[in-house]
């Protein structure tokens, strides 16, 4: 079900992630580097945003004219487990309907670089979803990284606080590419067609 009503209306892409170089290349900043490539693609920079604790990049998505949507690009610099906070300020100062919010994250139930999208549901236990729906509700669009499971014994937050493999760094850029594809389908194609293209 999509629960986009107005064609119009802009759309509100987060990453997520936390600021700060030493976490860049982590696996928890996987939405970050999808934000970054998708700001490449519609030729912005990432710029303050007002008052909202955030980065963001306006710009379109999709072929010129009446095929394409505006989009807002967001990174909160809230650090992850506050990410509600800035979404909202966004989602309110642009006019998103939460159906056009989608969060793009790392998922540990789903094996490297496999992405899954989809509507509503919980927040599995990672906190940055935890705080967006306790600000929003659940029925934003979610585009999930899976990132796999620790290995061994190590704890999951040493797991997704680390960097991401050298074998893993390989393939990186061609998961953070598809992603970056993925969400561009759901914006302009809808998620039933997204999800049939890119859910593996």
């Amino acid at each position: 079900m999509d629960v986009t009503t107005d064609p119009g209306a802009p759309w509100l892409i987060v990453g997520l992630g936390n600021p700060g170089p030493e976490y860049a290349m982590n696996r928890h900043n996987v939405g970050f580097m999808v934000a970054d490539l998708l700001a490449g693609r519609v030729g912005g920079k990432f710029k303050r945003a007002g008052k909202a604790q955030a980065q963001v990049v306006e710009g379109r998505i999709g072929p010129p004219g009446a095929g394409s949507r505006r989009v807002v690009l967001a990174k909160p610099m809230s650090f992850m487990n506050l990410s509600g906070g800035p979404v909202n300020a966004l989602r309110d100062f642009y006019k998103v309907p939460v159906g056009n919010v989608v969060a793009v994250h790392d998922e540990l139930d789903i094996d490297y670089g496999t992405l899954r999208l989809k509507l509503g549901g919980g927040d599995n236990g990672h906190n940055g979803l935890k705080s967006i729906t306790k600000a929003l509700g659940s029925d934003y669009h979610r585009v999930r990284f899976g990132i796999g499971r620790p290995p061994g014994r190590m704890q999951v937050a040493d797991f997704v606080l680390k960097d991401f493999s050298s074998a893993e760094r390989k393939e990186l850029d061609y998961f953070v590419d598809r992603a970056a594809d993925a969400v561009e389908c759901l914006v302009i194609d809808g998620l039933e067609r997204a999800q049939s293209t890119y859910n593996s």
